[in-house]
């Protein structure tokens, strides 16, 4: 140990400091690392409202130093597809209900990959059609309808209404046709009917109610669809609340929400971003609800992230609001890895060097305890010429063992005055066998 203490710095406290690093990095690096500074959004199509949500969250993050590519996809189904692959192609995405635990549909999937980060908006099932005043789904037997391409949301939800209102596939014309191409199409008299599940400032419905002569669907029962659909709900649509006669009258819309969803390996720190993002972006009013309702967490479609309801009650967390992102994220680590591994390394290099010279101490105390016991056995008995060899033999082990010793440097006085006892003790020895 001696010879350990002897050289501290390269054996002791070196040692503790490259620990104390390699901690740092491996925390740094696997445990708690930095966020990304680019992620993936996946949307819809360019003419959705979800690419124009997403524009604008694109905006939000680059004023923190991160970019956000924006995906488009078919729709919603894509979007789920991408968040739950293994591996993921997507970190955030944009979902309308029916996709989660509210579907009604016994599809089993594995929904443990994807949290509900919050609702932003409300998104009805417009029915769109040409010349027919619908008001039951059994009117569409027999008509070209469009209900938009695979892995989309409204072909999703339009097969289902379908599929409930007992329409046989083979009595309908099922076109794939989605957006713009579904407008021109109804417009031109290629389809009877199409489904769009949207948000009311998308382009394509916008368009839509702007073609003269299409009729917005007014379903009747529309409890009773809702009923069988959870994440439906009913919402009226007042006369004349879209353009100056559309509607003609009050009709009962089937709305659902849009959740911003991730998937749940993202870094938390960008959970909250986005969050913030959406708590930003998606505060306005809308034509089925009032302004402030949204982002929030009501009829949530999938598990909600751990820290969503903290950040839409208080925002970031302190040290993200008043800093700038990548500060904010690097004073965390610091205070949070850094500083208690520095601590505890200074702490170790202290400690171990001073627990090592107590040591040292302690075996020249226990030597100096030995030739105490010598001294008072010296002073209070008779002894013999065998006692006196035996005391002999005892300090000559002492003394042996002293000067094998690797004394330290601030221990060298006191290792020199025990020598120098011993030393007395001998001769004292000496002269009392001389007697």
């Amino acid at each position: 140990m001696a010879w350990w203490y002897q050289r501290i710095w390269l054996l002791i406290r070196l040692p503790v400091a490259a620990f104390a690093a390699v901690a740092i990095a491996w925390l740094w690096l696997f445990i708690y690392p930095m966020p990304a500074d680019r992620l993936t959004i996946t949307t819809a199509g360019k003419d959705g409202a979800y690419y124009s949500i997403a524009s604008d969250y694109a905006a939000f993050f680059a004023g923190h130093g991160i970019q956000l590519d924006i995906q488009t996809s078919a729709g919603s189904q894509e979007n789920l597809d991408r968040l739950s692959g293994e591996p993921p192609v997507a970190d955030l995405g944009l979902m309308q209900g029916g996709f989660g635990y509210l579907s009604a549909s016994a599809e089993k999937r594995s929904r443990s990959r994807i949290e509900t980060l919050a609702n932003v908006n409300v998104e009805a099932v417009w029915i769109f059609s040409r010349g027919r005043n619908i008001t039951s789904l059994n009117q569409l037997q027999g008509l070209r309808v469009a209900v938009g391409p695979e892995l989309s949301g409204s072909r999703k939800v339009a097969l289902r209404l379908l599929d409930q209102a007992r329409i046989d596939p083979k009595d309908i014309s099922l076109s794939p046709a989605a957006g713009l191409e579904a407008v021109q199409a109804l417009r031109q008299g290629d389809l009877d009917v199409v489904f769009i599940v949207s948000a009311r400032d998308s382009s394509v419905v916008q368009t839509m109610l702007s073609v003269p002569g299409l009729q917005l669907a007014n379903l009747q029962k529309s409890a009773a669809i809702v009923e069988r659909n959870p994440y439906l709900e009913t919402s009226l649509l007042p006369q004349g609340a879209l353009e100056a006669r559309i509607p003609v009258r009050d009709t009962a819309m089937l709305t659902m929400l849009t959740s911003l969803v991730a998937r749940e390996s993202l870094h938390p720190a960008l959970k909250r971003l986005a969050i913030a993002a959406a708590a930003d972006t998606n505060n306005k009013g809308g034509l089925f609800h009032r302004a402030g309702e949204f982002p929030s967490l009501r009829r949530i479609d999938f598990p909600t992230a751990p820290l969503s309801r903290q950040t839409l009650t208080r925002g970031l967390l302190w040290h993200e609001d008043l800093l700038p992102f990548w500060w904010a994220q690097l004073a965390e680590r610091v205070m949070v890895l850094v500083l208690p591994v520095v601590l505890l390394a200074l702490w170790l290099m202290q400690r171990i060097p001073a627990y090592m010279r107590w040591a040292l101490q302690s075996r020249v105390n226990r030597w100096y305890g030995e030739l105490k016991f010598i001294e008072n056995d010296l002073s209070q008995q008779e002894l013999t010429g065998m006692d006196l060899a035996r005391f002999l033999a005892r300090l000559n082990r002492i003394d042996m063992a002293v000067l094998a010793f690797h004394c330290p440097k601030d221990l060298v006085a006191r290792c020199y005055t025990l020598h120098q006892h011993i030393e007395f003790v001998r001769q004292r020895l000496y002269r009392m066998r001389g007697r």
